[in-house]
Parts: structure tokens; sequence; C-alpha cells
């Protein structure tokens, strides 16, 4: 049950809270200028996707501008939809790509299903994002979110761990430097919830993200055409 209170207990309340936020506000600036101290790995594997405008290079995916963003979306190569939490991040990214383009950042999602079977589904849920597929290289697998099929380990969030399944979610940054890709940034599991937009706004009501009581943490989700 909530704490009912009168304006001037919520005000004063709400001040202590806005310290905190403004800490960590500065605390997420700190780490963000961190992370964009991180070596730079140059790519030396010539990866090629399949796109719709024909089989292209990691480097011709940077489509002439310095930054790269690639989102890990799980789909299989035998699979006829996408996974639906990586569907629950990717309602977030309609529309972002022309402002990122202003920033000389290109994003793209990209899956080990083949183009057709990609197509068929990104147009299902109305996305208009690049999405390319990653199925004649071994891209998904050398950045750590796609395993081989029945796989008893592998590192995955640069851990250790048992039966890591064959796709996993997961971003990748990479950037341009003397006509050469660099890998400069991944993150999985848990660092992935920033894209998030829904559930940055539902960390803001009295519920929260209400999964505690859940089978599993996203137990409620569907994809967004499937909610009755």
């Amino acid at each position: 049950m909530p704490t009912i209170g009168n304006r001037g207990e919520w005000r004063k309340a709400r001040l202590d809270l806005l310290d905190r936020e403004k800490q960590l506000t500065r605390l997420r600036d700190e780490v963000a200028a961190e992370r964009r101290q991180l070596p730079w790995v140059p790519v030396e594997t010539e990866y090629v996707f399949d796109t719709l405008d024909g089989r292209r290079t990691l480097s011709e995916l940077f489509d002439g501008r310095s930054q790269l963003v690639v989102y890990h979306f799980m789909m299989g190569p035998d699979w006829e939809e996408g996974c639906p939490s990586c569907s629950f991040w990717s309602d977030t990214y309609n529309g972002l790509d022309v402002h990122l383009a202003a920033r000389d950042v290109t994003f793209l999602c990209a899956s080990r299903a083949p183009l057709d079977k990609i197509e068929a589904y990104r147009k299902r849920m109305g996305w208009t994002f690049q999405w390319v597929s990653s199925q004649p290289s071994s891209f998904n697998f050398d950045y750590g979110v796609s395993f081989e099929a029945g796989q008893e380990s592998g590192e995955y969030n640069f851990t250790e761990i048992s039966n890591p399944g064959e796709e996993n979610p997961g971003i990748s940054v990479f950037a341009m430097h003397d006509g050469v890709p660099h890998h400069t940034y991944s993150a999985y599991a848990r660092g992935l919830d920033a894209l998030n937009g829904a559930y940055q706004i539902l960390d803001l009501v009295p519920k929260g993200r209400d999964e505690d009581d859940l089978p599993w943490t996203m137990a409620w989700l569907r994809r967004h055409d499937q909610y009755g």
C-alpha cells in the first residue's frame, strides 16, 4: 500500500529523490564518458550481410557515416517470427534512424534469419528501420550473441555460462577510422535496458515493471499485434 501524505510531505520527499536522481544523471554521464574512452579494436574479418540493396560488407553498412550501431535481434535461421523480447525493444526504434543519421550514426538490426523471413516479419510489425541478415558470415558468433545448437557452454555478457542458447540479444558499436571499421563497444542482457523506452516509462509509475510475482521476468509480454 502507498504512503498517503499531504502536498508538503510529497514535495519534501520528491526533493530528496531529486537529489538522488541528479546523482544518477551525473554518474551516467561519467560512465558514458568512460565508455567512449574504451580502446578501438580493428575488425579484421570481412563480414558480409544480405540487405535489401544486395550483399554488403560491414564497412558498407556504415552508409557513408563514421559510426555504426548494430542491435543483435534474436531471430534464428529457421524461425518464422522474431523474439518477443527483441520485438518489445524494437518497437522503440522506429523513426530513430533519421535523427541518428543527423549525428553521423547509422543504426540497424541484424539477425541470422534469411532476409526474406526478416522482411516478412518487419513488415508485419510495421517497422521502418533497416534490418539485415548476418547469415552469410560468422558475425553473430564472433560478437557473442549466437552459439551452436546444443553448445554446453559459452561466453555471454563477458561471463562463461552453461547452455547459452542459440540466439541471445546484444548491441555492438563500430567506428570507421582510416577506412577500417573498429569495434568500440558491446552490451548484453540488462545492459540493453536503456534502449527500451517502455521500460523507462514503467520505471516512473507506482507499480514499476510489476514483474516480481510472474513465473519469469517478461511472462506478461506479447508481440504488439498479439495482445488480446
